[in-house]
């Protein structure tokens, strides 16, 4: 009889640069338009200016991922050059540290002095454990920074569209503004939903909090607009 398979959840990274991009995407292009809706009645005005948002928009994001990869990768080099430097020239203290590690999960002294030495004898594996355990850090993939932006560009630009897309069918800022709000509303509790159920977070809660954030951003974009226009 085969053992059951454990299930768990393998792309959290790509879920959550998703979710940063498709987030604001759907939320500052819609905040922009609503703002934009309170102050004129073109609908070219607001799609104009929702286009060169989202392309902005999407590159800063794209962008600010890349570089937050880029920055992990280079702090886990930093690190893991710094931990083969100790291991050569602070061996004895690398030891006690290892054996501490091994101390908190209750392994006894003559153990630990074993294990310790045993994993002494292979540099790699060593620094790898210690990377891990002594400074709770993981081996970033090379590609992550690529990925992070082409993931958060793409999904900024389709979660952008969706509020904007109601301005292409109305005569006015004010009937987009309608149509951009029920649309933009649907799909941010569909995708606080999706969300919830992806990082297993409470559904009903997820989908409250994501609609609530948006619609804050709108209301505070429209009367903010009315007042100065």
């Amino acid at each position: 009889m085969m053992a059951p398979e454990e299930k768990h959840f393998k792309s959290s990274e790509v879920v959550r640069d998703f979710v940063i991009g498709m987030s604001d995407g759907l939320t500052v292009p819609f905040a922009l338009a609503a703002g934009l809706s309170g102050a004129v009645e073109s609908t070219s005005i607001v799609i104009t200016a929702g286009l060169a948002e989202i392309a902005a928009g999407s590159i800063a994001m794209g962008l600010g991922g890349y570089l937050a990869g880029r920055t992990e990768i280079e702090h886990y080099d930093t690190e893991e050059q710094r931990e083969y430097e100790e291991i050569e020239k602070l061996h004895e203290v690398e030891i006690r540290e290892t054996k501490e590690i091994f101390a908190e999960y209750g392994i006894d002294e003559d153990l630990q002095e074993k294990i310790a030495r045993q994993m002494a004898k292979n540099p790699k594996k060593w620094v790898d454990f210690m990377m891990r355990f002594e400074l709770g850090l993981e081996r970033p993939d090379r590609n992550r920074a690529r990925q992070s932006a082409v993931v958060i560009s793409l999904s900024y630009v389709i979660g952008g569209l969706i509020p904007l897309s109601a301005y292409f069918f109305t005569t006015t800022s004010s009937q987009g503004l309608i149509y951009s709000s029920i649309i933009t509303l649907c799909c941010l509790i569909l995708f606080g939903l999706i969300k919830s159920k992806l990082t297993g977070q409470p559904l009903f809660k997820g989908a409250l909090r994501v609609a609530f954030v948006g619609a804050l951003a709108a209301g505070a974009a429209f009367l903010i607009a009315r007042l100065i226009a």
